[in-house]
């Protein structure tokens, strides 16, 4: 493995990130001729093929995914070496690659201008993803802290609670439930649920809350694919959703949705900061989960029933 080098080490890994050579030329800025013979070369030095072909594209062999992962460790640690020798220099002083879950991007970016403002001389990008893709970008260390739900069990993370993350009922402001005090669980299960994706951290908070319902899980509702899509039905008067309270502050304040007193309602969970553990953390992680430590409270939307 000694012969390899890093351009080979990055076509592999552009190659698993596109799925196909061509995508992986593109997004090397390289031609198609010179990727495939940084793999062949790979490929060569690795004595095995590193790639099957398969009707969606190329696929990783168990040697390819062992070079992948290790050119993974390769990148970060370049990077890594990237913002010390950028801070030794008294210049740049390194970048955060922030991945929030959907439901948190309506104070994401509270939290990132006020750090920024801090720290004016990092750079940061944001990526929002539904759980398991953060949870994906997170492993494969496409994003350097994740703001979520439940740490992930994976693979090793640090996790720094924020704060509290409650999860409510909302219905049109005309709803019959409405003002009604403690709707029992087996009332509101007779109501047509508009509910996340599988895999969104909103969408498990409601397959456990209807659990102890017979067969209410197997036929949960109609599924739409964002918070706001979901808002925007149930102002529409379409049925109810389970969701998390820091996403409707701004319609409970203007009276366009209300939230329901159901038994067992608030879902109380919380909010985390996490990274990988198998990581050493780079200055810009370090500043940014202090930070969190100190004021990442501060920036939860406080929600009124």
């Amino acid at each position: 493995m000694k012969g390899l080098s890093l351009r080979q080490l990055s076509a592999v890994l552009a190659v698993h990130r596109t799925g196909r050579i061509v995508n992986a030329a593109s997004d090397l800025g390289l031609t198609q001729p010179a990727v495939s013979l940084q793999i062949q070369e790979a490929e060569r030095i690795a004595g095995t093929p590193l790639f099957e072909r398969t009707r969606d594209g190329l696929r990783p062999t168990a040697a390819g995914s062992a070079m992948i992962e290790a050119a993974q460790d390769i990148d970060e640690t370049l990077r890594r070496l990237d913002d010390e020798i950028a801070a030794i220099r008294g210049g740049r002083r390194g970048r955060l690659r922030l991945g929030v879950v959907s439901t948190a991007k309506y104070f994401a970016p509270a939290i990132m201008a006020a750090f920024m403002k801090l720290h004016p001389e990092l750079e940061i990008s944001l990526w929002v993803g539904n759980r398991d893709e953060t949870i994906a970008s997170l492993e494969a260390q496409r994003i350097d802290v994740a703001l979520m739900g439940r740490p992930p069990r994976e693979f090793p993370v640090r996790a720094t609670q924020i704060g509290e993350h409650p999860f409510v009922i909302i219905a049109a402001t005309d709803h019959p439930l409405v003002g009604q005090p403690a709707v029992r669980k087996q009332r509101i299960a007779d109501e047509e649920f508009l509910v996340r994706e599988r895999g969104s951290g909103t969408r498990t908070a409601l397959d456990i809350f209807l659990s102890e319902i017979p067969g209410r899980i197997e036929n949960i509702g109609v599924e739409l694919g964002s918070n706001e899509t979901i808002k925007q039905a149930v102002m529409a008067g379409l049925g109810v959703a389970l969701i998390s309270a820091h996403t409707i502050a701004q319609e409970i304040e203007f009276g366009r949705l209300a939230i329901l007193d159901v038994e067992g309602l608030p879902i109380i969970r919380n909010w985390f900061s996490v990274s990988r553990a198998d990581r050493t953390p780079s200055p810009a992680m370090v500043a940014f989960e202090a930070f969190l430590r100190e004021h990442g409270r501060s920036f939860l939307p406080d929600v009124a029933s």
